[in-house]
């Protein structure tokens, strides 16, 4: 593991910083590093330079409020939001004293991103960035939007660390893999995600990048039947197959809030036998699981009945409370928010001084 990623001992010293000000059970540990229970997520706003500094400061803001898991991917904001991170890191470096390996930081991808700006003509963008220099083949994207050729992948993993600004990502994950499945027969899938791995794993023995996963809207919240399910066992023994027991196939991402919570109650994976939830079965498994959507782009964080807010904690704003269900989840590691504001980051990372839901009270809202 390359030494410019975040370590136990650098993430377990920003953890000290918060001795006396993180309430109980903020920040957890996997893997041997310390990760906030609220994440910063990087997706929706405008791909301009305001918003670019948007995100930079509130990235700033977080980090300094409690929150070192930081979440991107190379098509947000057409690589515009990767960049931003890039300048954050900077100035959290320079002039707040906060080093790059005391922070998680996860991107992805997968999807063909544009760079900057949309472009006029899509096809011909497409064909001089990805064809034409023999990183993809129009054959090998699907939907005329997604590649997870090792090729492709290896391009994309470079290009983000350019626009980070790092050597070591510690978290990349394939972006939404299961828009092959519309394309592929199922063994065609894991066979392709395989050779993914295969490559990441190359990435990981050159210092590059730390852990790998997947991260899904879809896959593990569908039946296994669906024609879109994504099997944690499978990949779990295609990671295995590509590096060893030591893999680095130890997180995946997917959506999980109030209304979306198949995550926990949907028995759609066997591992060893048993029918399990996805959560369960990472737990199993020892991956990490990283929940995206916490508010459902605001949809779950206005209007919420009063006795969901008093079982979790009667919290100012139900922003709040959305987050607060997510990150008491149990198997829940980290609930991600996007936030392009530090008015939205100091509302919502009060919630570090506040307790997670235990699960007692926990299972009173899930029942």
């Amino acid at each position: 593991m390359s030494v410019n990623c975040a370590n136990a001992e650098a993430t377990a010293r920003y953890y000290e910083r918060f001795a006396g000000r993180a309430a109980n059970g903020h920040f957890r540990q996997q893997h041997g590093l310390v990760l906030s229970s609220i994440g910063i997520g990087t997706y929706l706003g405008n791909p301009d330079e305001t918003t670019d500094a948007n995100y930079a400061d509130a990235i700033v803001r977080a980090v300094q409020l409690g929150v070192n898991v930081i979440d991107s991917a190379a098509n947000y904001r057409f690589q515009r939001s990767e960049r931003s991170i890039g300048e954050a890191l900077q100035t959290l470096a320079s002039e707040h004293g906060i080093a790059r390996d005391e922070l998680v930081i996860c991107t992805k991808g997968g999807y063909l991103p544009f760079d900057g700006a949309p472009p006029r003509n899509v096809r011909e963008y497409v064909d001089e960035t990805f064809v034409k220099p023999g990183i993809a083949s129009f054959d090998e994207i699907v939907g005329g939007m997604h590649c997870m050729t090792p090729a492709y992948l290896q391009n994309q993993l470079e290009q983000s660390l350019r626009n980070m600004k790092l050597e070591c990502v510690d978290v990349y994950y394939i972006h939404n893999p299961e828009a092959q499945l519309q394309s592929v027969s199922e063994d065609e899938f894991y066979t392709r995600l395989l050779h993914a791995f295969e490559q990441l794993e190359k990435n990981r023995a050159e210092g590059k990048l730390a852990y790998y996963g997947v991260a899904t809207w879809n896959g593990f919240r569908v039946a296994p039947d669906s024609g879109g399910h994504h099997s944690l066992g499978r990949m779990f023994e295609a990671a295995y197959k590509a590096g060893g027991e030591g893999h680095g196939f130890r997180f995946i991402q997917l959506p999980f809030n109030l209304a979306m919570p198949e995550a926990l109650s949907l028995a759609n994976e066997t591992i060893e036998g048993d029918q399990t939830a996805v959560v369960e079965a990472a737990a199993r498994l020892g991956v990490t699981v990283v929940a995206s959507a916490s508010m459902l782009q605001g949809r779950v964080a206005r209007g919420l009945p009063d006795e969901v807010r008093k079982i979790l904690g009667s919290l100012t704003t139900d922003a709040q409370t959305a987050i607060q269900f997510v990150r008491s989840a149990p198997g829940i590691t980290t609930a991600l928010v996007g936030m392009s504001s530090v008015a939205h980051v100091e509302e919502n990372l009060k919630l570090t001084e506040v307790e997670p839901v235990g699960a007692e009270g926990f299972g009173k809202m899930w029942g």
